[in-house]
């Protein structure tokens, strides 16, 4: 029996598949990672594996200039969802998902940044994010998007209303970072952007005393999400 594959984009090496990584590879999936700036990464068709994983990054969609693969990414992007092909974006991933699919990305007014629970709207506590509800989980950006034609809204916060989407049962989209919280690479988080966590009206002790107190908690539920959420997948 052929094992299915799964491949993880990686936009910058410090923003991995982290705690999800173990829930794919229980679910039977060899895991494949690339980086965009591996010279492999122009030409790799993005409909070749079973499941596409697209992590964070501190990049915008909309800085195209600066990084031609984005425009490269997306075109690629759209024909996997286009065929419905099982598809995860945190982040950053969420955000090329959104544009993939004809969304405005641009500059929210603020950095969300810390530990915080996300709202799960009520048609949505069926879905793998129920795993989620009153989990504080880290959120670490200060971009967002308009909602895309055709998917379902299925999680907010007090910050931004579009925190998480959905389009069936095989593509999935989170703003936030559940994760993180058990991984070395958060130190690299802090090193890279201290002035996101300012700017966000907090501090580097705070931050370090949140993810070391809910980190674990945070994991343990975006496991269960991820789980939930690759148990129903429907492959073709």
């Amino acid at each position: 029996m052929t094992r299915k594959k799964a491949l993880i984009i990686r936009h910058v090496p410090y923003e991995g598949v982290a705690g999800y990584r173990e829930p794919i590879e229980a679910a039977g999936y060899h895991v494949d990672r690339i980086d965009v700036t591996d010279p492999a990464f122009a030409s790799l068709d993005l409909r070749e594996h079973d499941l596409l994983i697209m992590m964070g990054g501190p990049m915008g969609v909309y800085e195209q200039d600066r990084h031609p693969w984005i425009a490269c990414q997306l075109r690629r992007l759209k024909l996997r969802l286009d065929a419905g092909l099982p598809t995860l974006g945190v982040c950053f991933g969420a955000q090329m998902i959104a544009a993939a699919l004809g969304a405005k990305v641009y500059p929210g007014p603020v950095k969300e940044v810390g530990f915080h629970p996300v709202t799960i709207h009520d048609h949505a506590h069926d879905s793998p994010l129920r795993h989620l509800v009153g989990v504080p989980v880290l959120h670490w950006h200060g971009d967002t998007f308009t909602r895309p034609e055709g998917v379902d809204l299925i999680a907010s916060s007090p910050v931004y209303d579009h925190q998480a989407f959905r389009r069936g049962a095989n593509l999935l989209a989170v703003q936030f970072h559940a994760e993180m919280g058990e991984d070395e690479r958060f130190n690299a988080w802090i090193a890279e952007w201290p002035e996101s966590v300012i700017e966000a009206g907090g501090d580097e002790a705070a931050l370090r005393a949140a993810h070391d107190e809910l980190g674990p908690g945070a994991v343990a539920a975006g496991r269960a999400m991820i789980t939930e959420w690759l148990a129903n997948l429907a492959h073709g």
